[in-house]
């Protein structure tokens, strides 16, 4: 949700998917011991091959780019392939790793097969260093470890990978390279909606056709400045308060710590707060608890965690008479294990219980409780071609993550608005690559939410479309917001194209929406920080 400009604390990266959603906070790199080893053959690639690796296509040993000797593997993604070299090596159970690597390039990885990687999204201007630690299982003797960049992205460079565990290391490449790529992306996106979706979305039947929908900053304080929930333009339709978080990832256990006065002179009382909130009530506005953001990690891995998230939240909208809760996970909060490949059927217990855990808040408060999400794209567009660690292992576990959960509570949804920002390029369901920060970007990744699509390409196991009255789109309010800002009259050529099938460009939509909710944006605080430009325009559009 927040870029590094958005927020004082310190934050994932680029919150995002792939960027956005694509944050991998929490890895900590072990230093190795006296006595470890180094587990990894021809790492430094002086031996001016591959001589130990397996590698895509499109990879090589070149000279003269090296980070440190002679030789450095450069290799080249397309777009079925994400030009990875891998090296599987004889491991010790029980026992942590840690894989370094320099690398020079965006979005390239590092990590070891079936288990935690790490990346950096950066542009390439020199040698970035990585690092990643993992620990066998207790029958575990080999592993494969990896480095790759990104379907459809430039080349990138990787030298001085190491792998260090305790002993003198032995390594056994692999005999055969594979076969296949990790995923083939499907050749043709769907004509029509896999499903006809409900004409009402459930829950928040108040809110106007066209909805705006903003974040407030009451928990913390940035450089956009406090404000008052009294003081939110009648603009905002929805009010999102940031954020529900916990200090502790895996207790469920959630807080709501309105911003000290130390940290915001300005802040209101708790009494004119709850005031302000009925306020907005009875102006017909809905005010949320939105829990998670970039520093709110939330895994719900055990029913006692899943028990006290709905005990917990409970309390927080009892105590403030709140409308509803909007889901804001970012970071490592949803990610699938191993084996689950079925979005309509999901077993790792982050996703079952965040699942139950909504399920049973519905029910507890009545359709009129609003339930919103805002996942990256990460989470949900990319599940058109990843889903999961897939079928080969090696993907980010947390590709599609957030599909599952919307699939589950699609008869309790209000409103599903992604981040169109702090992502990285996206394919769309006429198989090219969309970038942020234009009207195409909007228009192919909305579509894919009202057109519906195969998950991992996979035809037979179709995510359906959502109603268009459940769905709104999220933007960046300025350019000190988040990354993929975009300019009011190419957000109005999005929206004429999805609700009228006018300004298109070179995108053809499967359908024209004109019921589309609406907006939402990060945040009301830094629009008001630029002069209310998004607000403005969304009044000005909409009338």
């Amino acid at each position: 949700m927040l870029s590094t400009l958005s927020r004082k604390r310190p934050l994932a990266a680029a919150s995002a998917a792939l960027a956005g959603a694509l944050a991998v906070g929490g890895l900590v790199a072990l230093a190795p011991s006296a006595s470890a080893g180094e587990f990894l053959a021809n790492g430094g690639f002086e031996s001016g091959s591959l001589t130990g690796w397996t590698c895509d296509a499109g990879a090589s040993a070149v000279t003269g780019q090296a980070h440190s000797g002679s030789y450095a593997l450069k290799a080249t993604p397309s777009a079925s392939a994400t030009g990875q070299c891998k090296q599987t090596v004889s491991v010790a159970p029980n026992t942590t790793y840690t894989l370094t690597a320099q690398v020079n390039g965006s979005y390239v990885y590092i990590g070891v097969d079936g288990g935690t990687s790490t990346w950096t999204p950066g542009s390439g201007g020199g040698y970035t260093q990585l690092s990643v630690s993992f620990t066998t299982a207790a029958t575990q003797t080999s592993a494969a470890v990896f480095v790759h960049g990104w379907y459809g992205q430039p080349a990138y460079l990787a030298d001085d990978i190491s792998l260090q565990g305790p002993g003198g290391g032995t390594t056994t490449p692999p005999t055969t390279p594979p076969t296949t790529p990790p995923t083939t992306p499907p050749t043709t996106p769907p004509t029509t909606p896999p499903t006809t979706p409900p004409t009402t979305p459930p829950g928040g039947g108040s809110l106007p056709t066209h909805a705006l929908v903003g974040y407030l900053h009451e928990t913390f304080a940035n450089g956009s400045g406090y404000t008052r929930l009294a003081d939110v333009p009648d603009s905002w339709d929805i009010i999102d308060l940031a954020f529900g978080e916990t200090s502790s990832p895996t207790s469920g256990q959630i807080h709501f710590n309105r911003c000290s006065v130390s940290e915001c002179p300005s802040v209101e009382s708790d009494a004119d707060f709850k005031a302000a909130v009925k306020a907005k009530q009875a102006a017909g506005k809905k005010v949320l608890l939105s829990i998670g953001g970039a520093n709110g990690e939330v895994q719900l891995t055990s029913t006692s965690a899943r028990d006290a998230f709905v005990s917990s939240v409970s309390a927080i909208v009892d105590q403030w008479g709140l409308d509803g809760i909007d889901i804001d996970f970012e970071g490592h909060s949803l990610s699938l294990n191993t084996g689950d490949t079925d979005f309509k059927n999901p077993t790792t217990p982050v996703v079952v219980n965040l699942i139950s855990a909504l399920k049973t808040l519905k029910a507890r408060y009545g359709s009129g409780f609003v339930l919103t999400m805002a996942p990256e794209t990460f989470f949900v567009q990319l599940g058109y071609q990843f889903y999961g660690s897939g079928p080969f292992g090696g993907q980010d576990p947390r590709a599609g993550a957030y599909l599952p959960v919307i699939y589950a509570l699609r008869g309790d949804l209000t409103l599903l608005h992604v981040q169109d920002y702090n992502s990285g390029p996206i394919m769309g369901l006429d198989n090219q690559y969309h970038t942020m920060g234009g009207a195409d970007f909007h228009i192919a990744m909305t579509d894919m939410l009202l057109t519906g699509f195969p998950v991992a390409g996979n035809t037979a196991n179709m995510f359906p479309a959502l109603a268009p009255s459940q769905v709104a789109i999220g933007l960046p309010a300025s350019t000190t917001a988040g990354n993929g800002y975009t300019a009011p009259a190419a957000v109005d050529q999005a929206l004429d194209c999805l609700t009228r099938k006018t300004s298109c460009g070179s995108y053809a939509t499967h359908g024209q929406w004109p019921a589309l909710r609406g907006l939402m944006t990060w945040s009301i605080n830094w629009d008001r920080f630029n002069n209310a430009e998004f607000s403005k325009n969304f009044d000005s559009y909409f009338g």
